[in-house]
């Protein structure tokens, strides 16, 4: 690949006239129509918007000599999600109810990458309404590994994660409700960040599980991570969850291992891969501590009540009458959802259900809360397996249901999470590890990244496609 991967790199690039931001962008879109027919990670893709923005930003670029300072994402391409409402661009949700909307507004999130610079190359593929683990539950097709054809991206946001990691853009937005971000992340070798809530709005994002869900992004380097980050970031006028954080950095000195998340069913290569990152962290002066998170074995319990609830009140819009196909469009997974969130809201049901959930969803947070005073950070595998085969699972949901399990929790207490390239299987499968912070620590979880991957290079991988 000819062009940076990286945002310093492309700036540097930029600066020093090697590249141009039209020329870039052609780039992108080549490798969009060379290679996406075969990984499907792209719903739409917006040729014309991205050379009339690259044009106009080559015009601030050539006028204005503080146009870095100013725009810190001038001229870096980025695809987002399907979930992300885009102004005059197609927004499906990966689902045939949204098959032609064409929304009148945009969300908080993608106005702001613009402000700064940012040009959108395409609308990703995803599981229809963030449904899912593997990307196969798409109207639109099933999203393809990179890295193996015949294996599943991970999902919900497998076409976010695909684009990064094939060279396809710099930079996507994806939303992590369960694990979303961080197990794509890990399962196509890039890093995927899942902010706290209420840090990065909700606002024009269309809503999955409204108490789950945060909006994150992938990239290449947790550099760029921090990039995406400071820019989405802070309240908007419009969710009312949004903090604005002041997010002093805290240097880490602990680092805990928490014995739940290496128990029977982890893999072992995926085990050898996450200890070998520990003693990476060791090896650079990191305390590490033998940590119990009890509660923890409940979480994957827990979000299949809480999660289905909030999906069943979510969808409850999408009638066919205002806007939208009629819901016999719905898909297998949504149904599935929808009839058990009613279910655990019912008469008769509730208390047995959805309000036991909500007080182990409490015991949880003060599981958590409690660790954090014993340690800076926490380090975990991503996901309890390597990537599965392409209709592997698609024949037992409750299996599939199984991969979020060490990835959940973050999403029940609101704590930031990141996935990070932690190397390869003996089959050349990505293997990723995943790390926590305390609410809105998020410097913690760059400090700990970027001290990883100065010392790897996983993360310049890229496959042959």
């Amino acid at each position: 690949m000819d062009i940076p991967l990286t945002i310093d790199e492309l700036h540097k690039g930029f600066k020093n006239k090697t590249h141009s931001i039209s020329g870039v962008i052609e780039q992108y879109l080549s490798r969009i129509e060379a290679f996406d027919k075969n990984l499907n990670a792209f719903v739409t893709v917006t040729h014309d918007y991205a050379r009339e923005r690259a044009k106009k930003l080559e015009t601030i670029l050539a006028d204005n000599p503080n146009a870095f300072e100013e725009f810190p994402l001038l001229g870096v391409t980025m695809a987002v999600k399907d979930m992300y409402l885009t102004r005059g661009v197609r927004t499906t949700a990966g689902s045939k109810v949204l098959e032609s909307f064409i929304p009148e507004y945009s969300s908080t999130a993608f106005e702001r990458l613009e402000a700064a610079g940012a040009i959108l190359v395409g609308k990703a593929n995803c599981d229809a309404w963030a449904h899912g683990s593997s990307g196969e539950n798409s109207d639109f097709g099933a999203t393809h590994n990179p890295w193996n054809l015949d294996y599943v991206p991970g999902g919900s946001s497998s076409g976010s994660a695909v684009a990064v990691s094939s060279g396809m853009s710099m930079f996507s937005m994806g939303t992590d409700t369960g694990g979303s971000i961080r197990l794509p992340a890990s399962f196509c070798n890039v890093v995927g960040l899942k902010p706290t809530y209420g840090a990065v709005s909700r606002y024009g994002v269309i809503a999955m599980a409204s108490s789950l869900d945060s909006m994150g992004h992938f990239t290449r380097s947790v550099k760029d991570s921090e990039k995406i980050f400071k820019v989405t970031r802070g309240t908007d006028g419009h969710d009312g969850t949004l903090r604005n954080a002041d997010y002093a950095h805290k240097n880490v000195k602990k680092i805990g291992l928490p014995r739940e998340y290496f128990s029977d069913g982890l893999s072992e290569e995926v085990r050898e891969k996450t200890m070998a990152a520990v003693d990476v962290y060791k090896k650079a002066g990191y305390e590490i501590v033998d940590v119990s998170i009890p509660s923890t074995k409940y979480a994957i319990s827990i979000y299949y009540i809480v999660m289905p609830a909030e999906v069943s009140s979510n969808l409850g819009r999408y009638d066919g009458i205002r806007y939208g196909n009629k819901r016999d469009s719905f898909g297998a997974e949504a149904k599935r959802r929808i009839m058990l969130g009613t279910h655990v809201l019912s008469s008769g049901y509730y208390d047995a259900y959805y309000n036991k959930a909500m007080k182990a969803r409490t015991l949880l947070r003060n599981d958590f809360d409690k660790v954090f005073t014993e340690v800076d950070a926490l380090i975990a595998p991503a996901s309890p397996t390597l990537p599965f085969k392409l209709g592997e699972k698609m024949d037992n949901p409750l299996e599939m249901y199984l991969a979020d399990i060490f990835t959940v929790s973050a999403n029940l207490v609101g704590i930031p999470g990141i996935s990070i390239p932690a190397g390869f299987s003996d089959s050349g499968l990505p293997i990723g590890f995943q790390l926590f912070a305390p609410r809105f620590m998020e410097s913690s979880l760059f400090e700990l990244g970027n001290s990883y991957q100065s010392m790897t290079d996983f993360h310049l991988k890229t496959p042959s496609l």
